[in-house]
C-alpha cells in the first residue's frame, strides 16, 4: 500500500508503507537543534520561533519523528505549575509540528503519544495543548476547554506572545486531556 502526494507545479512523490515503516520516533540531542529550529520556524503562522538557546535549555523535553535521516516531526513538553495545589499539575505540550506533506500519516499520532507516554512518569493531572489543529488531538482523547480555565499557561507564555494583543483572542483553540494517575 501506498499513498501519493501532490506538489504545486505537478511535482509528485509517492510514499510506501516501507517509508513509514522506517519512521524512528525518538528523544532529541543536542544534535538535533538545528533542524528542530528550522522545523518549527517553517511555520510561523502556527507556531511562535524558539531561539536555539531555548531548544538547548529544553532538549531533553523534546521528542522527535525521523524518517530517512531527517526531522520530519517535533514536539516538546513543559510542566506548569499549580499554585498551591500541586495534585493538580498540568503538561503543556508545544511546538508540535508535523511535516505539510506527511500529514495525516499518523506520524503526529505516533509522536504525541510518546510525549504523552513520558509526562505521564511525572503523574500531571492534565495534559495541555494550545492548537490550530483542534481535530487531530480530539481523535487522541483532548476536549477543548475555555481559555479561562488555564490562567497558569495564559501568564506563564501567553503573555509574551507578540501575535496576538490579547490571549482571549487568540485563534488558537485551548484543548486538554485528562490523565489516569495509577
Amino acid at each position: 500500500m501506498s499513498f501519493s502526494i501532490v506538489f504545486p507545479f505537478g511535482f509528485c512523490y509517492t510514499f510506501g508503507m516501507t517509508d513509514l515503516a522506517q519512521l524512528v520516533v525518538r528523544p532529541a540531542t543536542l544534535d538535533d537543534v538545528d533542524g528542530i529550529s528550522k522545523l518549527i520556524r517553517s511555520y510561523p503562522d502556527e507556531l511562535i520561533a524558539r531561539p536555539p538557546n531555548n531548544i538547548i535549555e529544553n532538549i531533553d523535553r523534546f521528542t522527535l519523528a525521523i524518517l530517512h535521516d531527517e526531522i520530519v516531526a517535533c514536539a516538546c513538553w513543559q510542566i506548569l505549575p499549580e499554585i498551591g495545589n500541586p495534585d493538580n499539575t498540568t503538561v503543556e505540550i508545544q511546538s508540535v509540528a508535523v511535516k505539510q506533506e506527511l500529514r495525516r500519516t499518523h506520524i503526529g499520532t505516533k509522536l504525541i503519544e510518546k510525549v504523552l507516554e513520558r509526562i505521564k512518569a511525572f503523574k500531571p493531572a492534565q495534559a495541555l495543548v494550545l492548537t490550530f489543529a483542534p481535530g487531530f488531538f480530539a481523535k487522541m482523547g483532548f476536549r477543548e476547554i475555555p481559555k479561562q480555565k488555564i490562567m497558569h499557561k495564559i501568564y506563564r507564555g501567553c503573555i509574551y506572545c507578540t501575535k496576538h494583543a490579547d490571549p482571549f483572542t487568540c485563534p488558537e483553540i485551548a484543548m486538554a486531556l485528562e490523565l489516569p494517575r495509577d
